[in-house]
């Protein structure tokens, strides 16, 4: 079975699932073993990850492909990628599809900014005219049958933010028409808005953003997101923030004379998540001492 395929029958299953973006192979590798069913590369964390830099269009395609390829190969889960507008017109569009198909990835997310884009909760969005944006899924559509494949399209739009609600409804409902898997609005403010975007296009599931620690959407639980209508709800930042805290408390431990160990898993654990028994016992299956 394909990731594609996986991540379709998880859609199709009953209930709300829970999608922890991550940043790198060993944060995808953690999600994994901590029991959740998908994930996605996210475009914000991976900058920071990678670059150290914003969500601002500032990372490239070829760098989200080659993490994306690292990411899926470290799991069993499906991963969803993140891809931004596509990098460039619908042709750049078809090209990304196919070749985050390759990479590994069980679906991919294309939004409907202008390029440069940026982290859809700040200020000052743009997005494309109505004509381009459903061009952008059009284009990825096609890209999904001339690769003979059954990847997940999650189209996004940033037009609550650029524009007005209703123009966020009718873009959802124009992606679904041109064959949208996934839908999200992202920077929705209310709690009725979330609702009355789960009410459009009811044969398409629609995806959650819970922006950790202080994005334009309200915080909901699981349960409630479910009973508005939600079928996934992602956590865009929660891996990465932890990270950059336990990253920042350790330094100032190390500097004032103490090893955090206290506040880390020992060597043996971290051996075990890393897989090293694993590497070894396959490597004295080709030791040359008990080779014949």
């Amino acid at each position: 079975m394909s990731s594609a395929t996986l991540l379709r029958r998880i859609l199709d299953s009953p209930g709300i699932h829970q999608c922890p973006a991550c940043f790198d192979a060993l944060s995808a590798k953690l999600i994994d073993r901590a029991g959740f069913q998908c994930s996605l590369s996210g475009g914000f964390s991976i900058s920071a990850a990678r670059l150290g830099m914003p969500d601002a269009g500032l990372i490239s395609y070829g760098e989200m492909l080659e993490q994306g390829r690292l990411i899926t190969q470290a799991v069993s889960i499906p991963v969803i990628g993140d891809a931004d507008t596509g990098y460039g017109n619908a042709m750049n569009v078809k090209r990304t599809v196919k070749e985050y198909i390759r990479a590994g990835f069980a679906g991919i997310m294309l939004e409907d900014q202008v390029s440069p884009k940026a982290c859809g909760h700040t200020q000052g969005r743009r997005v494309v005219s109505r004509e381009e944006a459903v061009m952008r899924i059009k284009a990825a559509v096609d890209a999904r049958k001339e690769s003979d494949s059954d990847i997940v399209i999650v189209a996004r739009t940033d037009s609550r933010q650029a524009v007005s609600f209703e123009e966020a409804i009718w873009r959802t409902k124009a992606f679904a028409d041109a064959g949208a898997d996934l839908l999200l609005i992202t920077a929705l403010t209310s709690k009725e808005e979330m609702k009355s975007f789960c009410e459009t296009s009811p044969s398409v599931p629609k995806l959650a953003n819970m922006l950790e620690g202080g994005g334009k959407t309200p915080i909901l639980s699981p349960s409630e997101l479910e009973e508005i209508g939600y079928k996934v709800v992602l956590y865009p930042l929660s891996l990465l923030g932890v990270s950059i805290r336990a990253m920042q408390d350790a330094l100032t431990s190390i500097k004032s004379g103490h090893v955090p160990q206290e506040s880390m898993p020992s060597f043996e654990e971290m051996k075990e998540i890393l897989g090293f028994n694993e590497y070894y016992e396959e490597e004295n299956m080709y030791s040359t001492s008990t080779s014949h």
